[in-house]
C-alpha cells in the first residue's frame, strides 16, 4: 500500500473543490496531476500537506492515517509550493540547515543534497542574489533535505531556462524511482517528459487515470525542438524516417517521423554538426493533448 486517498470531497461553502477522488499512488513512480486553472489540483495539495484540515473521506500515507498521524506523516514528506517561499537573507546552506532542523533531522546530507540540485557551488550564496531558477533549486533541495518518502512538487519548473529544466526533469526522474513523487502542473510537456502516469482532474473529479506508456502506443512520433537559429525545414526533412517538418513559431518545429525509434538523438546530432544549440528538445504526445482537450474543454 502507497498514498491512498478514498472519497476525498472538499467543498468551500457552496463550491464543490473536490467531489469525492479517489486514486492510489504506488512508490517508484512519478504521477503528473494535470488540471485547468480552478479544478482542483491545489487542494489536493493542501489536502495532503495538512495545510487543510477540514475535508470528507479517507487518506493514508503508507497505512498511516492522514487525519489521525498528521504529524508524523509531515515528518515523511516533501513540498513544494508553487510560490515556493524563502528567506532571502539567509545563505543557501544556513536555509537547508535551519530547514533540516524544522524537521529534527540530526545529521543532514547537506552536500549531497546540495549536489543533487545543483546548489553546491552556491552554498555561500544568500539566497536573494540568486537567479529565479536557483530560488526554485533552493525550494527543492529544502523538500529534499529530510529524505521524505513522499515529495509533493506544485509546478516544479517555473522560472526555469532550458538547460535548468533538463537538470531538474532529471532529478525528478531520479526521485521517482525509490519515492512516491506528485508533479503538479498544468504544462502537458512537463508531465509527458517526466512522468510515469497522469491523472488530469476537472472541475473536481478525476476524468482520467492511465500510464504515459499506454497514451503513446501507436501513435505517431513527434519531435518538437526549439534551435537557436532558424533552420530551413528542408535541412531537418532529409534526416532519416523524416514524413515531414513543420515550422510552428520562429525558431520552433514539428519532426513528424515514421516508425517507433527515438529519433532525438539524430536530432541532437544535426544541431551539433551545424553548430546550433538546442533550446527545448521533447517528444509530443498528441494523444495526452487530445484528451486533455477534450475532457477539460
Amino acid at each position: 500500500m502507497g498514498l491512498v486517498i478514498e472519497h476525498v470531497t472538499k467543498n468551500y461553502g457552496k463550491l464543490k473543490a473536490l467531489k469525492g477522488i479517489s486514486m492510489e499512488l504506488k512508490k517508484g513512480e512519478v504521477v503528473g496531476l494535470l488540471g485547468p486553472n480552478g479544478a482542483g489540483k491545489s487542494t489536493l495539495m493542501k489536502i495532503l500537506t495538512g495545510a487543510f484540515t477540514q475535508w470528507e473521506g479517507q487518506i493514508h500515507f503508507f497505512k498511516q492515517n492522514l487525519r489521525t498521524e498528521l504529524q508524523q506523516i509531515q515528518k515523511k514528506t516533501g513540498y513544494l509550493p508553487e510560490n515556493n517561499p524563502l528567506y532571502p537573507e539567509m545563505f543557501v546552506a544556513e536555509y537547508l540547515k535551519y530547514s533540516a532542523d524544522l524537521y529534527q533531522v540530526s545529521d543532514p546530507p547537506l552536500e549531497d543534497i546540495m549536489v543533487k540540485t545543483g546548489l553546491k557551488d552556491h552554498a555561500r550564496s544568500k539566497i536573494n542574489t540568486l537567479s529565479k531558477g536557483y530560488k526554485q533549486r533552493v525550494g527543492l533541495a529544502a523538500a529534499l533535505v529530510h529524505n521524505p518518502e513522499v515529495v509533493i512538487l506544485d509546478e516544479p519548473t517555473t522560472g526555469l531556462d532550458p538547460n535548468q529544466l533538463i537538470e531538474i526533469r532529471k532529478l525528478i526522474r531520479e526521485l521517482g524511482k525509490d519515492k512516491t513523487v506528485i508533479l503538479s502542473t498544468h504544462v502537458l510537456q512537463e508531465v509527458d517528459a517526466i512522468c510515469d502516469r497522469v491523472i488530469i482532474i476537472n472541475k473536481g473529479a478525476i476524468v482520467l487515470d492511465q500510464p504515459l506508456e499506454s497514451l503513446r502506443k501507436n501513435q505517431q512520433q513527434i519531435i518538437e525542438v526549439s534551435f537557436d537559429y532558424r533552420v530551413e525545414t528542408e535541412a531537418l526533412a532529409r534526416l532519416d524516417q523524416v514524413e515531414k517538418v513543420k515550422n510552428t513559431h520562429d525558431f520552433q518545429y514539428e519532426i513528424y517521423l515514421k516508425g517507433s525509434e527515438d529519433q532525438r538523438p539524430a536530432v541532437f546530432d544535426f544541431a551539433h554538426d551545424n553548430g546550433l544549440k538546442i533550446l527545448s528538445l521533447q517528444l509530443k504526445n498528441e494523444s495526452l493533448e487530445k484528451l486533455f482537450n477534450e475532457l477539460t474543454s
